[in-house]
């Protein structure tokens, strides 16, 4: 079952368990899946909703990160709700150790030998890591590695 089929699931078995926070949030992620459609006109894969949820966690941590500096505890605490549904679609996370040995191997593979060379990683590690990393810290760990290069 590809992930649109589970989310259209889990939106049937969030409207008969009366799960409204579930619900609303399966409901935006869903109308960001058909927009994306409609405005590109065509027919999503598995790694564009990976990438629309990617930017809606993204959304949602910048949310949380205002709300609690402008002291709206309420609204971040919705916001931190929508984020754990969000994240239940998400695959499963790489350990640091396995991101460094990721970033250890585009380096060597694009021959990077300074900073200048970061977009060439960066660029080898994409695909590879999207939606299974943090691209800011993946990022971090690739000037890191070239520096000392």
């Amino acid at each position: 079952m590809g992930l649109k089929e589970q989310i259209t699931e889990d939106m049937k078995s969030a409207m008969r368990a009366k799960d409204a926070v579930r619900l609303g949030t399966i409901r935006l992620l869903t109308a960001a899946i058909k927009q994306k459609e409609v405005d590109e006109r065509i027919a999503l894969t598995d790694d564009h909703v990976l990438a629309i949820i990617e930017k809606m966690i993204k959304q949602r941590k910048d949310s949380i990160t205002q709300f609690e500096a402008g002291s709206r505890q309420d609204l971040a605490d919705i916001e931190k709700a929508e984020l754990a549904i969000l994240a239940t679609y998400m695959p499963a996370a790489l350990s640091d150790a396995e991101v460094e040995a990721e970033v250890a191997a585009a380096v060597a593979a694009t021959g990077a030998d300074g900073p200048q060379d970061m977009g060439k990683v960066m660029a080898v590690l994409k695909p590879r890591l999207a939606g299974r990393a943090d691209m800011t810290a993946v990022s971090g760990k690739v000037k890191a590695a070239l520096a000392k290069a």
